[in-house]
């Protein structure tokens, strides 16, 4: 920048530069130019391109690894949010996701720590799906039934385990091994098979 005019903006500037010692300006020079070859040096952009990709391949392998694993037992399918959505999908088909409804209710009644509030929510499940004619009513036997009203009057963490054993045990006999020979099953677990032969075929 050119500075003879008076009054030029860059005057003042060029002047406080001037006076700044060498030794700084060069280190400000080295710091620039070592930038510079940090931001136009291509294998650190590819070092993060593959830092991403491996990334994302092991959440893949997780991921198929997960689906795979939904067929060696009912629990295996419970233990997985995934697998517990895909067999929600399922249920909706066949109209029976009270049945799962009603299993995760249970779950998340058990960690009700307020006495109070164990007392509303055994209210709340049992109106929902354990009383005769409920609106999203599970499919469990009478005897059942009554001994979970008896519950309601000292209600405990416990009130619904025989009737949420029940319902479990229909899924698993009955809903379970339909999942497992439906459809969009089997085409999750030749997706997960096909990254996994992918996968191998590339190590």
């Amino acid at each position: 920048m050119n500075c003879w005019m008076p009054g030029c903006p860059g005057l003042s500037m060029c002047r406080g530069l001037a006076a700044l010692p060498i030794t700084c300006l060069e280190r400000a020079k080295d710091l620039k130019t070592r930038l510079g070859i940090l931001l136009h040096k291509p294998e650190l952009g590819h070092r993060i391109g593959m830092s991403s990709k491996l990334q994302l391949g092991s959440r893949w392998r997780d991921s198929s690894r997960e689906v795979l694993e939904w067929r060696e037992s009912f629990d295996q399918l419970l233990k997985s949010k995934s697998g517990v959505t895909a067999f929600h999908t399922f249920l909706k088909t066949e109209f029976s996701e009270e049945n799962l409804d009603f299993w995760l209710a249970c779950e998340d009644f058990k960690k009700t720590r307020s006495k109070t509030k164990l007392a509303s929510k055994a209210n709340r499940i049992f109106e929902e799906f354990v009383q005769s004619e409920a609106p999203r009513e599970v499919n469990i036997d009478h005897e059942t039934r009554e001994i979970t009203r008896k519950n309601l009057l000292g209600a405990t963490s416990a009130c619904f385990n025989e009737a949420q054993a029940k319902t479990r045990t229909l899924m698993e006999k009955d809903s379970y091994p339909r999942f497992l020979k439906s459809a969009s099953y089997q085409d999750m677990t030749k997706q997960a098979t096909s990254r996994g032969i992918s996968k191998r075929s590339h190590t």
